[in-house]
């Protein structure tokens, strides 16, 4: 599938991989595919994300990605669920944290996995693997031969989860990246 991506949307996907590189982390996943797509300039994916006033707000996003990952991933849909059940995450999240010290309960970084940073091998999680096949299919609804980097960015906010929520707070959902794209004429959603 890698041959239908374009030069840019293969710079996004090297980038994912350098992101998970310098985080240490032992997988490339949707955040790093996201952080890959908010490095890009001149592209499409780019003018989306400048036109939806997202661009200039990596820190808010990073911001917002870090304390997911304190929640241990969980979205905020997860996170209400649980509290209607009388769990509330936060005071789960403090009285690890004050057990087992600050970020417990992120996701491991450096070490374990299959690869991991010892082999200097990132293998894609399943999230990511999904997100590239639903970038092919967000491709295919448009008529296009190629899959571009505008493509994968609508594949992220299709995608239900902590990469989709945090795009929604900042104004770029599917439908406002169709809009900007094209106009509000595009394919109907590829799910």
């Amino acid at each position: 599938m890698f041959e239908r991506f374009t030069k840019d949307a293969r710079a996004v996907v090297l980038d994912a991989v350098g992101h998970a590189e310098r985080s240490h982390a032992a997988t490339v996943d949707e955040e790093h595919l996201l952080l890959a797509l908010l490095d890009r300039e001149a592209s499409r994916a780019a003018f989306a994300l400048a036109s939806l006033g997202a661009a200039g707000r990596r820190d808010s996003m990073e911001r917002a990605l870090a304390e997911a990952r304190r929640r241990g991933g969980l979205s905020r849909a997860e996170t209400e669920a649980l509290s209607d059940l009388g769990i509330d995450m936060a005071e789960v999240v403090s009285r690890v944290e004050a057990t087992h010290g600050a970020g417990a309960l992120e996701p491991a970084r450096g070490k374990g996995g299959r690869g991991g940073w010892f082999s200097g091998h990132r293998p894609f999680t399943r999230g990511a693997k999904d997100l590239l096949t639903q970038a092919l299919r967000v491709a295919v609804a448009h008529h296009d031969r190629h899959i571009g980097d505008e493509h994968l960015l609508l594949a992220l906010t299709a995608r239900p989860g902590i990469v989709a929520e945090v795009l929604a707070d900042h104004g770029v959902t599917y439908e406002a990246v169709e809009r900007v794209l094209w106009g509000g004429g595009g394919a109907a959603s590829a799910d």
